[in-house]
């Protein structure tokens, strides 16, 4: 409890210190990353083997979002990232649609109308649940070669990722077809060229990306920095969703070491947006998770010698709330504890965006 009291007590001062001087300024451009499966306790495991040290501790405002499902107490990927991508609860497993599964609205897909820059980036196949749930709209987030179809009706500036076997193994190949429509397919980051005017889509592997434990480096990081820079040519604004996809499966293998590494891994990630909204006023950034996975506890450690002695309590998801730290332009609109719904609907009116 004291620590809840405390953190609620760093709302409440940051508030009334930050918010006359945010409110004056329009939201141009959100940055939204994801942990997946992130919830307190892996934010505190990666601070604690980074000897008491994270970029995400710069976020002004923090809130709490409630992460059950339209059907279940404990809910998945598809429904927890549709949740916060259309401001709908809806089935475990659906992605893009509404409990029904009906087609409903993404927050990429109201910036795109508005003229605005999109994009997203992760570590995980790009067809895979959160970010499917930006721009596919399915009943099944395993539908991959649906969902990599449906890459072809958006207008998405870029996106990086894994996949690239779900955009060569359908009747279409979908690489030919984006190619057509204008989009310049790479394999490797280095390929990229942040000021080309085509839009940009860089698959580096046929499926998901090697963990950061089998030496996938600073890929995150240096994929957000390259995305940043392209959409930052858009004047009118952009939207982005940046994935740290792998927590998620380090809590699936009870793995500590997958945890952190992968937590401190996008960590660094956030860095980069922060460092972004520092020096390009008008931006929000919004860091917050799906769900939290493992039961993960710390039992005891040691700051000093960024040392932790943990216990995983399931090898799956659990109900608990997970943190929204948000920092820049109209941060102050994401402290309290709501609806993982309402993400979705306060990007919106940070936006403004008619709902």
């Amino acid at each position: 409890m004291r620590q809840i009291s405390i953190l609620f007590g760093i709302i409440f001062l940051t508030v009334s210190c930050s918010a006359p001087v945010e409110k004056t300024q329009k939201v141009k451009n959100i940055i939204l990353l994801i942990g997946d499966g992130m919830g307190v306790s892996q934010i505190y495991a990666a601070y604690s083997v980074n000897k008491g040290s994270l970029n995400l501790e710069k976020a002004t405002f923090i809130g709490f979002s409630k992460t059950y499902s339209a059907n279940a107490y404990i809910t998945d990927s598809g429904a927890g990232g549709t949740a916060i991508s259309t401001g709908v609860k809806t089935k475990n497993t659906y992605i893009g649609v509404d409990s029904m599964g009906l087609p409903v609205e993404t927050i990429l897909e109201s910036a795109e109308e508005h003229g605005l820059a999109t994009g997203l980036v992760v570590t995980s196949s790009i067809t895979h649940a959160t970010p499917a749930s930006f721009i596919a709209h399915q009943v099944s987030r395993y539908e991959n070669l649906l969902i990599a179809e449906d890459f072809i009706e958006s207008d998405i500036d870029i996106f990086i990722g894994g996949g690239r076997k779900f955009f060569e193994s359908s009747e279409m190949n979908i690489q030919d077809v984006l190619r057509k429509k204008g989009y310049s397919i790479t394999y490797n980051l280095a390929d990229i060229n942040p000021d080309d005017t085509l839009n940009i889509g860089c698959l580096v592997a046929d499926d998901a990306l090697p963990r950061m434990l089998e030496g996938r480096g600073d890929f995150l990081p240096k994929a957000t920095r390259i995305a940043l820079t392209k959409l930052a040519k858009n004047t009118t604004g952009f939207f982005i969703m940046i994935e740290g996809s792998q927590i998620d499966w380090g809590g699936h293998e009870n793995d500590i070491d997958f945890v952190v590494s992968e937590m401190l891994d996008f960590d660094m990630a956030i860095g980069e947006a922060f460092s972004f909204a520092d020096k390009n006023p008008g931006t929000l950034v919004i860091v917050t998770s799906d769900h939290e996975t493992g039961g993960l506890s710390i039992t005891g450690g040691n700051l000093a010698k960024g040392e932790i002695t943990t216990h995983f309590s399931t090898p799956d998801h659990s109900a608990v709330m997970v943190p929204v730290f948000a920092y820049g332009t109209g941060a102050e609109e994401f402290a309290g504890m709501y609806e993982n719904t309402e993400i979705y609907h306060k990007m919106m009116k940070s936006f403004e965006f008619d709902q």
